[in-house]
Protein backbone atom coordinates (compact mmCIF):
# COMPACT_ATOMS: atom_id res chain seq x y z
CA UNK A 1 0.00 0.00 0.00
CA UNK A 2 1.26 3.49 -0.87
CA UNK A 3 1.85 5.51 2.30
CA UNK A 4 0.89 8.80 0.66
CA UNK A 5 -2.64 9.87 1.52
CA UNK A 6 -2.88 7.85 4.72
CA UNK A 7 -4.05 9.52 7.91
CA UNK A 8 -1.70 8.64 10.75
CA UNK A 9 -1.04 9.55 14.38
CA UNK A 10 2.51 10.26 15.46
CA UNK A 11 4.00 10.95 18.90
CA UNK A 12 7.51 12.03 19.75
CA UNK A 13 9.85 14.86 20.66
CA UNK A 14 10.63 17.99 18.70
CA UNK A 15 14.19 17.94 17.35
CA UNK A 16 14.00 21.26 15.50
CA UNK A 17 11.47 23.95 14.64
CA UNK A 18 12.14 26.25 11.68
CA UNK A 19 10.51 28.85 9.50
CA UNK A 20 7.57 28.90 11.91
CA UNK A 21 6.13 26.10 9.79
CA UNK A 22 8.23 22.94 9.87
CA UNK A 23 8.66 20.67 12.92
CA UNK A 24 11.16 17.77 12.90
CA UNK A 25 9.70 15.03 15.11
CA UNK A 26 11.56 11.95 16.41
CA UNK A 27 10.08 9.04 18.40
CA UNK A 28 13.38 7.28 19.21
CA UNK A 29 12.82 4.29 16.92
CA UNK A 30 15.18 5.54 14.22
CA UNK A 31 17.66 8.27 13.42
CA UNK A 32 15.30 9.79 10.88
CA UNK A 33 12.91 12.57 11.80
CA UNK A 34 9.43 13.02 10.37
CA UNK A 35 8.78 16.53 9.08
CA UNK A 36 5.48 17.97 10.23
CA UNK A 37 4.05 20.81 8.16
CA UNK A 38 1.92 23.04 10.36
CA UNK A 39 -0.49 25.69 9.09
CA UNK A 40 -0.36 27.98 12.09
CA UNK A 41 -3.47 29.85 11.06
CA UNK A 42 -5.44 26.73 11.94
CA UNK A 43 -4.20 26.59 15.56
CA UNK A 44 -4.40 28.78 18.64
CA UNK A 45 -1.33 31.02 18.93
CA UNK A 46 -0.78 30.04 22.58
CA UNK A 47 -0.43 26.39 21.51
CA UNK A 48 2.09 27.20 18.77
CA UNK A 49 4.21 29.24 21.16
CA UNK A 50 4.66 26.14 23.33
CA UNK A 51 6.40 24.21 20.53
CA UNK A 52 10.17 24.15 21.15
CA UNK A 53 13.13 21.78 20.91
CA UNK A 54 12.45 18.93 23.35
CA UNK A 55 8.66 19.35 23.53
CA UNK A 56 6.70 16.07 23.54
CA UNK A 57 3.75 16.21 21.14
CA UNK A 58 1.05 14.16 19.46
CA UNK A 59 -0.01 14.98 15.94
CA UNK A 60 -2.63 13.60 13.58
CA UNK A 61 -2.46 14.32 9.87
CA UNK A 62 -2.14 13.11 6.30
CA UNK A 63 1.08 11.72 4.81
CA UNK A 64 1.98 13.47 1.58
CA UNK A 65 4.93 13.44 -0.81
CA UNK A 66 7.37 16.10 0.39
CA UNK A 67 7.92 19.15 -1.78
CA UNK A 68 11.25 19.95 -0.11
CA UNK A 69 14.65 18.26 -0.04
CA UNK A 70 15.78 15.90 2.72
CA UNK A 71 12.71 13.67 3.08
CA UNK A 72 10.41 11.66 0.82
CA UNK A 73 7.27 12.08 2.93
CA UNK A 74 5.94 14.66 5.36
CA UNK A 75 2.87 15.02 7.52
CA UNK A 76 0.28 17.70 6.84
CA UNK A 77 -0.85 18.38 10.39
CA UNK A 78 -4.58 18.40 11.09
CA UNK A 79 -4.49 18.25 14.91
CA UNK A 80 -1.81 18.92 17.48
CA UNK A 81 -1.57 18.11 21.19
CA UNK A 82 1.28 18.95 23.56
CA UNK A 83 2.05 16.29 26.18
CA UNK A 84 5.06 17.94 27.80
CA UNK A 85 6.43 21.45 27.53
CA UNK A 86 10.19 22.08 27.31
CA UNK A 87 11.71 25.42 28.26
CA UNK A 88 14.20 26.01 25.45
CA UNK A 89 16.00 28.69 27.45
CA UNK A 90 17.30 26.11 29.95
CA UNK A 91 17.08 22.84 27.97
CA UNK A 92 20.73 21.69 27.63
CA UNK A 93 20.30 19.78 24.34
CA UNK A 94 20.11 22.33 21.58
CA UNK A 95 20.34 21.33 17.88
CA UNK A 96 24.13 21.61 17.71
CA UNK A 97 27.20 19.42 18.29
CA UNK A 98 27.90 18.61 21.96
CA UNK A 99 31.10 17.09 23.34
CA UNK A 100 31.09 13.61 24.87
CA UNK A 101 32.36 15.10 28.15
CA UNK A 102 29.37 17.45 28.30
CA UNK A 103 26.92 14.66 27.50
CA UNK A 104 28.36 12.44 30.24
CA UNK A 105 27.49 15.19 32.70
CA UNK A 106 23.85 15.01 31.61
CA UNK A 107 23.69 11.26 31.01
CA UNK A 108 19.99 11.26 31.95
CA UNK A 109 19.27 13.30 28.79
CA UNK A 110 21.91 12.02 26.37
CA UNK A 111 19.61 9.26 25.05
CA UNK A 112 17.86 12.05 23.10
CA UNK A 113 20.88 12.76 20.90
CA UNK A 114 21.46 11.03 17.56
CA UNK A 115 24.74 9.51 18.77
CA UNK A 116 23.35 7.89 21.89
CA UNK A 117 20.06 6.81 20.40
CA UNK A 118 22.11 5.00 17.71
CA UNK A 119 24.40 3.41 20.33
CA UNK A 120 21.55 2.07 22.43
CA UNK A 121 19.56 0.74 19.49
CA UNK A 122 22.71 -1.15 18.46
CA UNK A 123 23.22 -2.32 22.05
CA UNK A 124 19.71 -3.78 21.99
CA UNK A 125 20.33 -5.46 18.62
CA UNK A 126 23.56 -7.04 19.92
CA UNK A 127 21.85 -8.38 23.05
CA UNK A 128 19.00 -9.81 20.99
CA UNK A 129 21.36 -11.51 18.52
CA UNK A 130 23.39 -13.04 21.38
CA UNK A 131 20.29 -14.69 22.83
CA UNK A 132 19.24 -15.72 19.32
CA UNK A 133 22.65 -17.32 18.62
CA UNK A 134 22.62 -19.45 21.77
CA UNK A 135 18.94 -20.37 21.44
CA UNK A 136 19.49 -21.64 17.91
CA UNK A 137 22.36 -23.82 19.17
CA UNK A 138 20.36 -25.40 21.97
CA UNK A 139 21.96 -23.54 24.90
CA UNK A 140 20.00 -22.86 28.08
CA UNK A 141 19.98 -19.34 29.53
CA UNK A 142 21.06 -19.47 33.18
CA UNK A 143 20.53 -16.67 35.70
CA UNK A 144 23.62 -16.75 37.90
CA UNK A 145 23.58 -15.00 41.30
CA UNK A 146 24.50 -11.34 41.71
CA UNK A 147 25.33 -11.87 45.38
CA UNK A 148 28.02 -14.48 46.00
CA UNK A 149 30.31 -15.82 48.68
CA UNK A 150 33.08 -16.71 46.22
CA UNK A 151 35.56 -14.80 44.06
CA UNK A 152 35.72 -16.51 40.67
CA UNK A 153 38.82 -14.63 39.56
CA UNK A 154 40.75 -14.63 42.83
CA UNK A 155 41.36 -10.90 42.34
CA UNK A 156 39.88 -9.75 45.64
CA UNK A 157 38.56 -6.51 44.10
CA UNK A 158 34.92 -7.00 45.06
CA UNK A 159 32.09 -4.95 46.49
CA UNK A 160 31.01 -6.10 49.95
CA UNK A 161 27.31 -6.76 50.53
CA UNK A 162 26.22 -6.29 54.14
CA UNK A 163 23.34 -5.21 56.36
CA UNK A 164 25.61 -4.63 59.35
CA UNK A 165 25.37 -1.18 60.97
CA UNK A 166 28.68 0.39 59.98
CA UNK A 167 28.52 2.59 63.08
CA UNK A 168 28.21 -0.46 65.35
CA UNK A 169 30.15 -3.25 63.68
CA UNK A 170 30.01 -6.47 65.76
CA UNK A 171 33.33 -8.14 66.54
CA UNK A 172 34.28 -11.61 67.73
CA UNK A 173 36.44 -12.21 70.80
CA UNK A 174 39.40 -12.47 68.42
CA UNK A 175 38.72 -8.95 67.11
CA UNK A 176 37.43 -10.08 63.72
CA UNK A 177 34.18 -8.80 62.19
CA UNK A 178 31.41 -11.12 63.34
CA UNK A 179 29.69 -11.96 60.05
CA UNK A 180 27.43 -14.42 61.90
CA UNK A 181 25.32 -11.36 62.67
CA UNK A 182 25.16 -10.29 59.02
CA UNK A 183 22.21 -11.09 56.75
CA UNK A 184 23.78 -14.19 55.14
CA UNK A 185 25.79 -15.17 58.24
CA UNK A 186 28.97 -15.02 56.17
CA UNK A 187 30.96 -12.47 54.10
CA UNK A 188 29.26 -11.85 50.75
CA UNK A 189 30.05 -9.72 47.71
CA UNK A 190 28.69 -8.63 44.37
CA UNK A 191 29.77 -11.16 41.75
CA UNK A 192 32.70 -10.66 39.38
CA UNK A 193 31.60 -13.56 37.18
CA UNK A 194 28.85 -16.12 36.68
CA UNK A 195 31.31 -18.71 35.41
CA UNK A 196 31.60 -21.01 38.41
CA UNK A 197 27.81 -21.31 38.71
CA UNK A 198 27.52 -21.82 34.94
CA UNK A 199 29.94 -24.75 35.22
CA UNK A 200 27.63 -26.41 37.73
CA UNK A 201 24.70 -26.17 35.33
CA UNK A 202 26.68 -27.17 32.23
CA UNK A 203 27.73 -30.41 33.92
CA UNK A 204 24.08 -31.41 34.02
CA UNK A 205 22.39 -29.55 31.15
CA UNK A 206 25.21 -29.87 28.62
CA UNK A 207 25.50 -26.28 27.44
CA UNK A 208 24.40 -23.08 29.16
CA UNK A 209 25.17 -19.38 29.08
CA UNK A 210 24.80 -16.50 31.49
CA UNK A 211 24.20 -12.89 30.51
CA UNK A 212 24.10 -10.63 33.52
CA UNK A 213 25.66 -7.80 35.50
CA UNK A 214 29.08 -8.21 37.10
CA UNK A 215 31.02 -5.90 39.38
CA UNK A 216 34.67 -4.99 39.94
CA UNK A 217 35.81 -2.67 42.73
CA UNK A 218 38.91 -1.71 40.79
CA UNK A 219 39.85 1.92 41.40
CA UNK A 220 40.46 2.67 37.74
CA UNK A 221 39.42 5.73 35.76
CA UNK A 222 40.50 4.58 32.30
CA UNK A 223 38.23 4.69 29.20
CA UNK A 224 38.22 0.85 29.29
CA UNK A 225 36.99 0.19 32.86
CA UNK A 226 33.61 0.18 34.60
CA UNK A 227 32.65 -0.85 38.12
CA UNK A 228 29.42 -2.42 36.81
CA UNK A 229 29.19 -4.14 33.45
CA UNK A 230 27.50 -7.07 31.71
CA UNK A 231 29.09 -10.39 30.79
CA UNK A 232 28.16 -13.22 28.45
CA UNK A 233 29.62 -16.49 29.77
CA UNK A 234 28.83 -19.78 28.00
CA UNK A 235 29.95 -23.13 29.41
CA UNK A 236 29.95 -26.34 27.37
CA UNK A 237 30.33 -29.91 28.62
CA UNK A 238 32.31 -32.54 26.68
CA UNK A 239 34.36 -29.78 25.05
CA UNK A 240 38.03 -28.87 24.78
CA UNK A 241 39.88 -25.65 23.95
CA UNK A 242 39.32 -26.06 20.20
CA UNK A 243 35.56 -26.34 20.72
CA UNK A 244 35.74 -23.24 22.91
CA UNK A 245 37.55 -21.23 20.23
CA UNK A 246 35.13 -22.38 17.53
CA UNK A 247 32.13 -21.30 19.61
CA UNK A 248 33.60 -17.88 20.43
CA UNK A 249 34.56 -17.16 16.82
CA UNK A 250 31.13 -18.23 15.59
CA UNK A 251 29.38 -16.05 18.20
CA UNK A 252 31.37 -12.93 17.37
CA UNK A 253 30.87 -13.33 13.64
CA UNK A 254 27.16 -14.02 14.08
CA UNK A 255 26.39 -10.94 16.18
CA UNK A 256 28.55 -8.56 14.11
CA UNK A 257 27.00 -9.85 10.88
CA UNK A 258 23.55 -9.42 12.43
CA UNK A 259 24.22 -5.78 13.29
CA UNK A 260 25.71 -5.09 9.84
CA UNK A 261 22.49 -6.40 8.30
CA UNK A 262 19.94 -4.93 10.71
CA UNK A 263 21.42 -1.62 11.94
CA UNK A 264 22.69 -0.12 8.69
CA UNK A 265 21.42 3.41 9.29
CA UNK A 266 22.78 3.66 12.84
CA UNK A 267 26.13 2.10 11.89
CA UNK A 268 26.51 4.44 8.92
CA UNK A 269 25.82 7.42 11.18
CA UNK A 270 28.46 6.28 13.73
CA UNK A 271 30.88 5.48 10.90
CA UNK A 272 30.49 8.99 9.48
CA UNK A 273 30.81 10.49 12.96
CA UNK A 274 34.08 8.61 13.53
CA UNK A 275 35.43 9.70 10.14
CA UNK A 276 34.84 13.34 11.07
CA UNK A 277 36.64 12.85 14.40
CA UNK A 278 39.56 11.11 12.69
CA UNK A 279 40.19 14.21 10.57
CA UNK A 280 40.91 16.18 13.75
CA UNK A 281 43.62 13.76 14.90
CA UNK A 282 47.32 13.82 13.97
CA UNK A 283 48.08 11.47 11.07
CA UNK A 284 49.97 8.98 13.27
CA UNK A 285 47.02 8.61 15.70
CA UNK A 286 44.34 7.86 13.14
CA UNK A 287 42.70 4.46 12.78
CA UNK A 288 43.98 2.61 9.73
CA UNK A 289 40.54 1.09 9.21
CA UNK A 290 37.15 2.79 9.37
CA UNK A 291 34.41 1.47 11.65
CA UNK A 292 32.61 -0.44 8.89
CA UNK A 293 35.93 -1.81 7.61
CA UNK A 294 36.81 -3.10 11.10
CA UNK A 295 33.46 -4.87 11.41
CA UNK A 296 33.78 -6.48 7.97
CA UNK A 297 37.41 -7.35 8.79
CA UNK A 298 36.21 -9.53 11.70
CA UNK A 299 33.38 -11.17 9.79
CA UNK A 300 35.28 -11.90 6.58
CA UNK A 301 38.56 -13.24 8.00
CA UNK A 302 39.31 -16.61 9.55
CA UNK A 303 40.74 -15.89 13.00
CA UNK A 304 44.48 -16.63 13.25
CA UNK A 305 45.29 -19.13 16.03
CA UNK A 306 48.74 -19.26 17.59
CA UNK A 307 50.37 -19.97 20.92
CA UNK A 308 51.38 -17.35 23.45
CA UNK A 309 54.97 -18.60 23.03
CA UNK A 310 54.92 -17.92 19.28
CA UNK A 311 53.35 -14.51 19.88
CA UNK A 312 56.14 -13.56 22.29
CA UNK A 313 58.75 -14.42 19.67
CA UNK A 314 56.94 -12.33 17.05
CA UNK A 315 56.69 -9.38 19.43
CA UNK A 316 60.30 -9.65 20.64
CA UNK A 317 61.53 -9.51 17.05
CA UNK A 318 59.09 -6.83 15.91
CA UNK A 319 60.28 -3.43 14.70
CA UNK A 320 58.35 -1.47 17.40
CA UNK A 321 59.94 -3.60 20.11
CA UNK A 322 63.46 -3.33 18.70
CA UNK A 323 63.07 0.43 18.29
CA UNK A 324 61.61 0.77 21.80
CA UNK A 325 58.33 2.13 20.51
CA UNK A 326 56.23 -0.11 22.74
CA UNK A 327 55.33 1.53 26.03
CA UNK A 328 55.86 -1.89 27.62
CA UNK A 329 58.85 -3.62 25.96
CA UNK A 330 58.55 -7.38 25.38
CA UNK A 331 61.67 -9.06 26.74
CA UNK A 332 60.88 -12.39 28.37
CA UNK A 333 58.50 -15.32 28.13
CA UNK A 334 55.90 -14.85 30.86
CA UNK A 335 55.20 -11.20 30.10
CA UNK A 336 51.52 -10.27 30.52
CA UNK A 337 50.62 -8.84 27.11
CA UNK A 338 49.28 -5.28 26.92
CA UNK A 339 46.75 -3.82 24.50
CA UNK A 340 49.53 -2.36 22.32
CA UNK A 341 51.03 -5.83 21.85
CA UNK A 342 47.66 -7.40 21.07
CA UNK A 343 46.82 -4.70 18.54
CA UNK A 344 50.20 -5.10 16.83
CA UNK A 345 49.54 -8.80 16.27
CA UNK A 346 46.08 -8.13 14.83
CA UNK A 347 46.57 -4.92 12.87
CA UNK A 348 50.20 -5.10 11.73
CA UNK A 349 51.49 -8.66 11.75
CA UNK A 350 48.60 -10.97 10.83
CA UNK A 351 46.09 -8.37 9.59
CA UNK A 352 43.22 -10.50 10.88
CA UNK A 353 41.63 -11.26 14.29
CA UNK A 354 43.90 -13.41 16.45
CA UNK A 355 43.26 -16.12 19.04
CA UNK A 356 46.18 -16.60 21.42
CA UNK A 357 46.33 -19.93 23.28
CA UNK A 358 48.37 -21.70 25.96
CA UNK A 359 49.32 -18.87 28.29
CA UNK A 360 51.77 -19.15 31.22
CA UNK A 361 49.84 -20.54 34.15
CA UNK A 362 51.18 -17.91 36.58
CA UNK A 363 49.26 -15.13 34.82
CA UNK A 364 45.97 -17.03 34.53
CA UNK A 365 43.16 -18.15 36.86
CA UNK A 366 43.15 -21.31 39.01
CA UNK A 367 40.37 -23.09 37.10
CA UNK A 368 42.18 -23.29 33.75
CA UNK A 369 43.33 -26.73 32.63
CA UNK A 370 47.06 -27.28 33.05
CA UNK A 371 48.93 -28.45 29.97
CA UNK A 372 51.36 -31.35 29.98
CA UNK A 373 54.38 -29.00 29.98
CA UNK A 374 53.38 -27.90 33.52
CA UNK A 375 54.15 -24.29 32.45
CA UNK A 376 51.08 -23.30 30.50
CA UNK A 377 47.31 -23.62 30.70
CA UNK A 378 44.73 -24.30 28.00
CA UNK A 379 43.57 -20.69 27.87
CA UNK A 380 42.58 -18.53 24.92
CA UNK A 381 42.10 -14.81 24.30
CA UNK A 382 40.52 -13.36 21.15
CA UNK A 383 42.09 -10.12 19.95
CA UNK A 384 40.32 -7.56 17.75
CA UNK A 385 41.53 -4.46 15.88
CA UNK A 386 41.41 -1.19 17.75
CA UNK A 387 40.51 -2.79 21.08
CA UNK A 388 42.78 -5.76 21.81
CA UNK A 389 41.30 -8.53 23.94
CA UNK A 390 37.55 -8.97 23.56
CA UNK A 391 37.10 -12.59 24.76
CA UNK A 392 38.92 -14.60 27.42
CA UNK A 393 38.31 -18.29 27.98
CA UNK A 394 39.77 -21.70 28.67
CA UNK A 395 39.27 -25.39 28.94
CA UNK A 396 38.45 -25.94 32.61
CA UNK A 397 40.55 -28.15 34.87
CA UNK A 398 38.40 -31.25 35.36
CA UNK A 399 41.02 -33.31 37.23
CA UNK A 400 40.30 -33.02 40.95
CA UNK A 401 43.84 -33.55 42.21
CA UNK A 402 45.38 -30.98 39.88
CA UNK A 403 42.62 -28.46 40.60
CA UNK A 404 43.04 -28.80 44.37
CA UNK A 405 46.82 -28.44 44.09
CA UNK A 406 46.47 -25.33 41.95
CA UNK A 407 43.96 -23.78 44.36
CA UNK A 408 46.34 -24.37 47.28
CA UNK A 409 49.20 -22.79 45.31
CA UNK A 410 47.04 -19.70 44.68
CA UNK A 411 45.73 -19.58 48.28
CA UNK A 412 42.12 -20.19 47.31
CA UNK A 413 40.21 -21.79 50.23
CA UNK A 414 39.51 -25.36 49.13
CA UNK A 415 37.03 -25.99 51.96
CA UNK A 416 34.81 -23.05 51.00
CA UNK A 417 34.77 -24.20 47.38
CA UNK A 418 33.68 -27.78 48.09
CA UNK A 419 30.47 -27.21 46.09
CA UNK A 420 32.60 -26.39 43.03
CA UNK A 421 34.92 -29.35 43.58
CA UNK A 422 31.94 -31.70 43.80
CA UNK A 423 31.51 -31.38 40.04
CA UNK A 424 34.96 -32.94 39.73
CA UNK A 425 34.21 -35.65 42.29
CA UNK A 426 30.94 -36.81 40.77
CA UNK A 427 30.89 -37.56 37.06
CA UNK A 428 33.26 -34.95 35.73
CA UNK A 429 34.06 -34.51 32.04
CA UNK A 430 36.15 -32.22 29.84
CA UNK A 431 34.44 -28.84 29.61
CA UNK A 432 35.23 -25.30 28.52
CA UNK A 433 33.87 -21.77 28.42
CA UNK A 434 34.67 -18.12 27.95
CA UNK A 435 33.66 -14.62 28.96
CA UNK A 436 32.69 -11.82 26.58
CA UNK A 437 32.39 -8.37 28.12
CA UNK A 438 29.22 -6.94 26.61
CA UNK A 439 30.26 -3.29 26.88
CA UNK A 440 33.58 -4.06 25.24
CA UNK A 441 31.66 -5.66 22.36
CA UNK A 442 29.35 -2.62 22.09
CA UNK A 443 32.41 -0.36 22.21
CA UNK A 444 33.96 -2.21 19.28
CA UNK A 445 30.79 -2.34 17.19
CA UNK A 446 29.87 1.34 17.68
CA UNK A 447 33.42 2.70 17.32
CA UNK A 448 33.16 4.73 20.50
CA UNK A 449 36.37 5.47 22.41
CA UNK A 450 35.09 5.47 26.01
CA UNK A 451 33.28 2.54 27.59
CA UNK A 452 31.19 4.93 29.70
CA UNK A 453 29.42 5.93 26.50
CA UNK A 454 28.05 2.47 25.66
CA UNK A 455 26.26 1.64 28.93
CA UNK A 456 23.13 3.57 29.91
CA UNK A 457 24.20 4.52 33.43
CA UNK A 458 27.97 4.13 33.93
CA UNK A 459 29.36 3.28 37.36
CA UNK A 460 32.99 4.21 38.02
CA UNK A 461 35.09 5.50 40.94
CA UNK A 462 33.39 8.53 42.48
CA UNK A 463 30.25 8.23 40.37
CA UNK A 464 27.00 6.34 40.90
CA UNK A 465 24.46 8.75 39.47
CA UNK A 466 20.81 7.91 38.75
Amino acid sequence: MEPAGQEITVMGWVRSFRSNRFVALNDGSTLGNLQLVVDFSQFDESLIKRIAVGTAIKSVGKLVVSQGAGQKMELQVESLEIFGDCDASVYPLQPKKHSMEFLRQIAHLRFRTNTFSAIFRIRHALAFSIHEFFHKRGFFYLHSPVITGSDAEGAGEMFRVTTLDLKKIPFTEEGEINFKEDFFSKPTNLTVSGQLEAELAALALGQVYTFGPTFRAENSNTPRHLAEFWMIEPEIAFADLNDDMDLAEDLLKYVIRSVLENCKEDLQFLHDREQEEEKQKPQNERNEMSLLDRLKFCVENQFERLSYTDAIEILKNSTPNKKRKFQFPVENWGTDLQSEHERYLVEKHFKKPVILINYPKQIKAFYMRQNEDDKTVAAMDILFPGIGEIVGGSQREERLDKLETRMQEMHIPVEEMSWYLDTRRFGTCPHAGFGLGFERLVLFVTGMSNIRDVIPFPRFPGSAEF
